[in-house]
């Protein structure tokens, strides 16, 4: 009764900010435009209206429903960090089974929506990847192992199954090889965060890798990672698993090249400067990466 008395303090324009913070709009962004991204590969160009709305739609939904569960589950952790401190359940300005409901709520509308108005393999990855981040990643992987970034970033890459998967019906090699992309992707960015925010790891007791590792060696494996990373970006041009053409062309293939050049040169002079404010230029470099990567990807197949 209490934290519902508290929802009622709020103006309307209040609660709809609160529920839009529980959504991670930018990040939620991100996701769906590598879903986006890949329907624009899978379609050789720009895919069917029809298919591309009900996507985006659906894939903002159990995005977003997504990122409310994970609210709901770690709000005790929450309350423990100042960068989380302000969300709404610990600041107190929705109650948690408000927020559990409406989590639930995006995700069975996500999945009914891909279901019946692009295809049922969208609907169900859709799922899949709601139920990876919110269960393998938040529930198991977060709080107990060092492990918990490098195994939990599958999550934020199956998206780009998604978007496939509405274009073509299927999934093949292809698309996972933009899922490595995202995957491997994700452990250099987030660590770059955890070095920033390490001591609100600390005192939420989360091992994050340079929480239980140290930062030193979180540097070094930011910069194995971003190698791999690098590798794996210039596949897609390349043909290198493939038995067919390469799936892109020379403007991705050199956007990629120049890309990856940075993101390594970032690394190494994180390993050098060793201090939070190199961590912060990588972080932001690394945001911007991944957007500018795929939207190469898409320029290229309008080309």
């Amino acid at each position: 009764m209490e934290a519902t008395l508290t929802e009622r303090k709020l103006n309307l324009r209040e609660v709809f900010k609160a529920y839009r913070e529980l959504m991670k709009i930018p990040i939620v962004a991100l996701l769906v435009f590598t879903t986006i991204t890949a329907m624009f590969v899978a379609s050789n160009g720009v895919p069917d209206l029809n298919l591309l709305l009900p996507t985006v739609f659906g894939g903002v939904l159990a995005a977003g429903g997504a990122s409310a569960l994970n609210q709901y589950i770690d709000r005790d952790m929450d309350g423990k960090m100042a960068r989380t401190a302000r969300r709404p359940i610990p600041s107190g300005r929705l109650a948690p089974i408000n927020v559990l409901v409406f989590g639930f709520a995006l995700v069975a509308w996500a999945v009914l929506i891909l279901g019946v108005f692009v295809n049922w393999l969208a609907a169900f990855l859709a799922l899949l990847g709601a139920v990876y981040y919110v269960v393998l990643y938040t529930m198991i992987l977060k709080r107990n192992t060092v492990i918990n970034i490098v195994i939990g970033g599958g999550a934020g890459a199956i998206p780009v199954l998604v978007g496939w998967a509405a274009v073509t019906g299927s999934l093949s090699v292809e698309p996972f090889i933009l899922f490595a992309i995202v995957f491997y992707w994700t452990p250099p960015h987030s660590w770059a965060l955890a070095i920033l925010v390490s001591k609100d790891y600390e005192a939420a007791n989360v091992p994050m890798m340079p929480v239980a590792r140290g930062e030193e060696m979180t540097r070094w494996q930011i910069f194995l990672y971003s190698v791999q990373l690098v590798l794996i970006t210039l596949i897609p041009s390349l043909g290198l698993l493939i038995n067919q053409e390469p799936m892109l062309g020379w403007f991705y293939g050199l956007v990629a090249l120049g890309l990856g050049l940075g993101m390594i040169y970032l690394s190494i002079r994180l390993i050098r400067v060793a201090d939070k404010a190199m961590a912060r230029v990588l972080y932001k470099y690394s945001s911007m990466y991944l957007a500018f990567l795929f939207m190469a990807m898409i320029i290229d197949r309008l080309l």
